[in-house]
């Protein structure tokens, strides 16, 4: 009971804070998706944030993925499921069959084999490019230099649509300069979505104009990384 309690003052803590972010900021709330990010956490953990009525989730691992959530959909209509961590080529197949939305498409490799399961499956999840913008060389991403023909790769050589960009700024930076970034990019390249903030900077994400926030430990509470 503890446990539901607890999640349950945290959605709605993250969605007052949401709103006012968006007031301050001029926009309407309805246009920021909050991602209740539910990795390494249980069903029994998630059901008490589906219960309050979130019903869009994050997930970093398609096997962690595919181990819970097929039960919780078939349970709870209309939950939106996220990949919001790397995807390994090999696991391209599972993720267009599970996910609704992909926030990790970082190289030619991936695109490619999306492209193929996208049309093998009928399925047109949600793609989002992520940028490095920190150009750190053990995060995956494209390069901010390189967004661009990326972006334009993705379209003209493997047909796929990218809807947004997606980034996560190094630790030890102020998150702003790489949010402004990535928007920037965003807006040359004509993409509305904007998948930028976490728990800790998402007010600053909205302010610089995140359509996606993704929010973990604010919602469930601190977890023990795997």
């Amino acid at each position: 009971m503890a446990v539901a309690v607890a999640t349950t003052i945290g959605v709605e803590h993250v969605r007052d804070k949401i709103a006012r972010a968006c007031s301050d900021a001029g926009r309407d709330p309805a246009s920021v998706t909050l991602i209740a990010v539910s990795k390494t956490f249980a069903a029994e953990q998630i059901e008490p944030v589906i219960a309050v009525g979130q019903h869009v989730f994050g997930e970093n691992r398609v096997q962690e993925a595919k181990a819970k959530w097929p039960a919780l959909t078939a349970k709870h209509a209309g939950i939106e499921l996220h990949l919001i961590g790397p995807l390994q080529s090999n696991k391209a197949k599972e993720a267009v069959a599970l996910f609704d939305a992909i926030h990790s498409v970082d190289r030619p490799r991936l695109c490619e084999v999306l492209a193929k399961e996208m049309i093998r499956q009928k399925r047109s999840p949600l793609l989002f490019v992520e940028i490095n913008t920190g150009a750190e060389p053990q995060k995956a991403g494209v390069l901010p230099q390189e967004a661009d023909e990326f972006l334009k790769q993705c379209r003209d050589r493997y047909g796929l649509i990218v809807s947004g960009l997606m980034c996560i700024p190094p630790l030890e930076d102020a998150p702003g300069p790489h949010f402004a970034l990535t928007a920037k990019i965003a807006r040359r390249n004509g993409l509305k979505l904007l998948s930028m903030g976490m728990s800790a900077d998402y007010t600053t994400a909205i302010m610089l104009g995140a359509t996606h926030v993704r929010v973990g430990s604010a919602i469930f509470g601190e977890r023990a990384e795997a």
